[in-house]
């Protein structure tokens, strides 16, 4: 039986419950994009990586609001050792919880002084440049702040509660804690080899951090900055979403090409499944019943029934997605494709 019998057996067998993704819109147009997240307000942030230096933001009615270019005056934003204008490389974003600000994280600067970028196979024994995060306010699309961070920041998590953002950088081996009323690092906390994905509880005491050179997932207390771990969960550990109520933690683990639910009571791994080839990374409906997985060799996104871990409907996409953000008010899935495109499904 085909993969896509299969997938729509089991849509029919969950009956009312699931909605079939369908194609709603295709968006192109100077886009290279490694990413898209939703505001939470009905904006849409994709962050075309690496050499476009663009964000470009959308709305839900699919229309280019601003592309904002990444070039800074790194001075004018307090930081005085460096002079002239500089550009970045937009990698991921987070936004404050009531969507007030965004954080996009930048891969590498360009300009004079930034002599030995990190790359993707690197450690904290390379001295490579140190990043910068960008914050921009959404009213005005203007970038306000500009904090120095570890090298090569990737996956940032914004706490509830917005005290924090938390970013993982993967040259440095460590997370960032930017302190949102002083717009500045204010703790590096060492994780070990490869730190990207991110995923902070509702009440924003604690994080978990995906360490992707290795086969455990840290975990942040963010009131004492003190470091537990789950111990073994799979190969490369990569992209985290949590649960609503925060009982389950879901994974990509990029070494073993599957997707796994933890309970984060007992620490164990309840399941894993296979999406497709090289998931990388996910979303959860608001509700947390499915999950929404890029799956970038296979070129398709997969939709997932959270409660019993089986995939229910995959469609084709765009080469090579990789990023995917849900907005609840509309109930639409976002797929960022990095070969220039974004696509809405209507779920």
């Amino acid at each position: 039986m085909s993969h896509k019998l299969t997938s729509l057996f089991a849509l029919l067998a969950l009956g009312a419950t699931a909605q079939a993704m369908t194609l709603k819109k295709t968006i192109t147009g100077g886009l290279s994009p490694k990413s898209v997240v939703h505001s939470g307000t009905g904006l849409f942030f994709a962050q075309n990586m690496m050499y476009s230096h663009t964000i470009n933001v959308y709305d839900r009615e699919y229309k280019l609001v601003k592309s904002i270019p990444d070039t800074v005056d790194l001075a004018a934003y307090g930081h005085s050792g460096f002079k002239g204008k500089y550009k970045g490389a937009p990698v991921e974003a987070t936004f404050s919880h009531n969507g007030k600000y965004a954080w996009i994280s930048q891969y590498q600067m360009y300009g004079a002084g930034f002599n030995n970028p990190g790359h993707d196979k690197c450690s904290p024994a390379g001295k490579h440049d140190h990043s910068f995060v960008y914050r921009i306010n959404t009213e005005t699309l203007e970038i306000e702040k500009v904090i120095k961070v570890g090298s090569v920041p990737k996956f940032q998590a914004a706490t509830p509660d917005s005290r924090y953002v938390l970013v993982s950088n993967w040259c440095t081996w460590d997370i960032s804690v930017i302190d949102t009323a002083q717009n500045k690092t204010v703790r590096s906390i060492y994780v070990g080899r490869f730190p990207r994905g991110l995923a902070v509880t509702a009440d924003s005491k604690k994080a978990y951090v995906a360490v992707m050179g290795s086969m455990d997932i840290a975990i942040l207390d963010l009131e004492t900055f003190q470091l537990s771990w789950l111990k073994n969960m799979g190969r490369s550990p990569r992209h985290l979403n949590l649960s609503p109520d925060d009982r389950y933690l879901y994974v990509t683990f990029n070494g073993e090409g599957m997707v796994g639910k933890i309970d984060t009571e007992t620490g164990k791994v309840v399941s894993k499944i296979a999406t497709g080839s090289q998931p990388r990374s996910m979303i959860l409906s608001d509700d947390g019943k499915f999950m929404y997985v890029v799956n970038y060799k296979s070129d398709t996104v997969s939709k997932v029934d959270t409660a019993t871990m089986k995939v229910i409907q995959t469609v084709n996409v765009n080469h090579h997605p990789i990023g995917i953000t849900y907005d609840a008010a509309t109930k639409q899935v976002w797929v960022a494709c990095y070969t220039g495109s974004l696509m809405v499904f209507q779920d």
